[in-house]
């Protein structure tokens, strides 16, 4: 335990053992599918709480921490965020929470799974006023410490080298509060394809591979994976295509067959399909979608914008409402669409306790196969 804003980093992580009992105590109150097995043995609620969507203010941050709190106290064990979400602030909001839940007796660390991203350049509590102001906080902040060179920073605020990840692991511990991320993903790493090319794009992954395996090593974090959007969607002729075979052979290079890549996030929703229907991916001469690809090398699948940022919160079409009878809206309609796939958790922005309850009806009736 460090000492964290005057207080301490909470110790431990996630374990199977204390995924397993957090499961089991809320059994009861779900279908029997709702916990499912999650990367290293653990199992997870497969409706997660996103915190990506909101403003950078205060009362933004205590509506979050309420939520986060409340879900976690009624059987929802994955949360996850980003240090770039919220200018901070969400990554912070999470750590609150944790803490309140944890503090009142309701959860312990290890049944909780801690997720959160780093890629983007974050900014400080609020965004910037002008592009001189931008500028002036990368040189104060990253430059001038030697932790990125105006060279590393691709598309004006994205970065993956292993030194400006090595500070962003550690920004995401002192935001969270604890002493271990358990999954800790690269944040939308297509975004460097287009400018650096294949080539030079698998030395960049090689470089952050490794370092992410000696943050494993270290206790830092459990594992780590891919938080994408397009990349995992789109065909092999698009550029900003991912293989999830090669970035599971870079792993395998630089970690061996015991590496800790073994996690990825790609939008998956009723107007999003590709990750379960589009076979964007090639392993031992054919072609696969992401989903069945990723199930058959054991890594692990989490659906980001379940609801398409409440785009799919209301007017679903009639044809479609009628496949999840039981269901009572079209939010927990399209949550169920996303866990009758073969994945881990469907994630669910949810800054509102009426919406907390509404998206845990999608995990009491059973989805029709």
């Amino acid at each position: 335990m460090h000492a964290f804003d005057g207080g301490e980093f909470i110790a431990g992580r996630a374990t199977p053992e204390g995924t397993r009992r957090f499961a089991d105590r809320f059994a009861g109150n779900y279908v029997e599918d709702f916990y499912r097995a999650f990367g290293p043995q653990l199992l997870a609620s497969s409706i997660g709480m996103g915190t990506y969507l909101g403003l950078c203010d205060d009362d933004e941050d205590a509506r979050y921490v309420k939520v986060l709190s409340e879900g976690l106290t009624r059987g929802l064990n994955l949360l996850d965020t980003a240090i770039n979400y919220r200018c901070q602030r969400s990554e912070r909001a999470v750590g609150r929470a944790v803490r309140a839940a944890i503090e009142s007796g309701a959860v312990a660390r290890d049944e909780i799974i801690l997720c959160t991203k780093g890629g983007y350049v974050p900014l400080e509590g609020k965004p910037p006023e002008s592009r001189h102001d931008y500028t002036a906080y990368l040189k104060h902040e990253f430059f001038d410490h030697a932790i990125m060179d105006p060279s590393d920073v691709i598309a004006g605020g994205h970065c993956l080298t292993p030194r400006f990840l090595d500070s962003q692991i550690e920004a995401s511990l002192a935001n969270l509060g604890v002493a271990c991320i358990d999954v800790y993903y690269l944040h939308n790493p297509e975004q460097q394809l287009e400018t650096l090319g294949e080539e030079q794009f698998t030395n960049v992954m090689r470089a952050a591979f490794t370092g992410l395996e000696k943050k494993v090593s270290s206790g830092a974090i459990g594992v780590y994976g891919c938080a994408t959007w397009s990349g995992f969607r789109v065909f092999a002729a698009n550029r900003n295509h991912l293989s999830l075979s090669l970035l599971s052979q870079i792993a395998e290079e630089v970690g061996g067959k015991d590496h800790h890549f073994r996690i990825v996030q790609l939008p998956v929703n009723l107007a999003m399909p590709e990750g379960i229907r589009a076979p964007t991916q090639q392993a031992d001469g054919s072609n696969s979608a992401l989903l069945p690809l990723a199930g058959s090398m054991g890594i692990s699948v989490v659906a980001s914008a379940s609801l398409m940022q409440s785009q799919l919160t209301h007017d679903l079409p009639p044809g479609v409402r009628s496949l999840f009878p039981g269901m009572e809206s079209d939010a927990q309609r399209a949550i169920a669409f996303v866990r009758s796939l073969p994945l881990s958790c469907a994630l669910v922005g949810m800054r509102a306790i009426d919406h907390l309850e509404e998206n845990l009806g999608a995990g009491r009736v059973l989805i029709p196969s």
